[in-house]
């Protein structure tokens, strides 16, 4: 996989990774603008819950305001939510330290302003309908185009950028990567509670776009060439305005040199973040030095990609998943148990074994929804989930 670098005229470590789609549509070409290998940028979607109340609340301009306009500080769709987004990163270790700095300064001004915060997919029972939407003239034409469908989005991820070298690179680490889609939702999975009611998954969240023409599984290309014809035809037909359109669970993004990976369901604490993060760095790493895999190994067909998506939507990491056209299961547990094995020489080399131990331990204990779905167990109370969400951000750890 490779690390998230901005075009020269942004390689300001200082900048944010705000990333917007616009390129010459006079030519039927996108320009991808390489970036250095392998860096990484991550953005986090956040909760913005009132503390008497612990629902929702709609402080997004005011947090902004007084934050003064810090540039990794972004409004988002709701103002009940707010989006960080960190610097241009060469390690998690990096990306802790700046993740870091910057939940401290949420958390003071939220003491000040009255405001808690939490990471999970999906708040408990909060209603989209009383989310007040930010009124910017592409949230509305949002709204015009899809109605009901994306007013329902009061959801939260967690978005890791990598750096390519070429379009041609970022289509090549994207087919790879589409073979673990399943296995980053299966670790993310914090949304098993929509609008006050248990819906029985381990991850709602995706099904709140995924009615979304351009949401969800993306379309599978060979080559950036490919990519430019489908985004082309895609806009020449009014599908889409520009490729921020495009709400795929993995997609490139060409003006920056990154791919995009977008599955995953915010996750509680920052530990469980970071070892997300270690374990798509070292993925990236592994397949830099082992490109002829992707050649060996076929694309996983689109109803093999659906069905092992909607497993792992189900059932977490209890989900079997399929590994072949003609029905092969396996565990996903230990499918990911199996590719930390192969690429630890790549973790130690990182030194990001402390990260692993987290994932290891989400592997043997369970998610941000395994351990929701025991604290309402337990109290029959989904306010006391919500306060079990803010401590989990607060602390930066997951509490088993």
């Amino acid at each position: 996989m490779a690390e998230v670098l901005l075009p020269e005229r942004l390689h300001d470590q200082n900048k944010d990774l705000t990333f917007i789609f616009e390129q010459d549509d006079q030519k039927d070409e996108i320009k991808f603008q390489p970036s250095e290998d392998l860096t990484l940028g991550v953005e986090i979607e956040l909760q913005l819950i009132e503390p008497k109340t612990l629902n929702l609340c709609p402080k997004g301009d005011v947090l902004f305001e007084a934050s003064h306009f810090n540039p990794k500080i972004k409004r988002e769709f709701y103002l009940s939510t707010i989006e960080v987004n960190t610097s241009i990163c060469n390690s998690v270790h990096h990306v802790k330290n700046d993740l870091l700095d910057s939940f401290y300064y949420l958390q003071i001004l939220g003491s000040d302003l009255g405001i808690k915060y939490a990471t999970t997919g999906c708040h408990p029972f909060s209603r989209y309908a009383d989310c007040v939407i930010y009124p910017t003239e592409r949230y509305h034409e949002l709204i015009d185009r899809n109605q009901w469908l994306a007013r329902r989005m009061t959801v939260f991820g967690l978005h890791v950028h990598l750096g390519m070298k070429s379009g041609d690179d970022c289509i090549r680490f994207n087919n790879f990567f589409m073979h673990f889609l399943p296995h980053l939702l299966a670790l993310s999975t914090s949304s098993p509670f929509w609008q006050g009611n248990d819906t029985g998954l381990a991850s709602c969240r995706p099904t709140t776009y995924e009615a979304l023409p351009t949401a969800g599984q993306p379309y599978c290309v060979k080559n950036w060439r490919d990519f430019e014809n489908l985004y082309f035809t895609l806009k020449k037909c009014e599908a889409i305005k520009s490729l921020k359109d495009l709400w795929w669970d993995i997609r490139p993004s060409p003006t920056f040199g990154t791919l995009e990976i977008r599955v995953c369901d915010g996750l509680a604490s920052l530990e469980e973040t970071l070892g997300v993060i270690s374990f798509i760095h070292g993925l990236a790493n592994w397949f830099r030095d082992n490109g002829d895999w992707i050649d060996q190994v076929q694309l996983p067909a689109p109803w093999i990609s659906r069905e092992n998506k909607w497993r792992v939507m189900r059932y977490g990491l209890n989900a079997e998943i399929i590994t072949s056209g003609s029905g092969n299961l396996k565990p996903i547990r230990q499918d990911i148990e199996d590719w930390l094995q192969k690429i630890m020489p790549y973790i130690k080399n990182f030194d990001y074994e402390q990260y692993i131990i987290v994932l290891n331990n989400i592997l043997k204990y369970g998610t941000s929804s395994d351990r929701q779905r025991n604290i309402f167990q337990m109290t029959e109370s989904l306010e006391k989930v919500v306060l079990h969400n803010i401590c989990e951000f607060e602390g930066g750890v997951p509490n088993w």
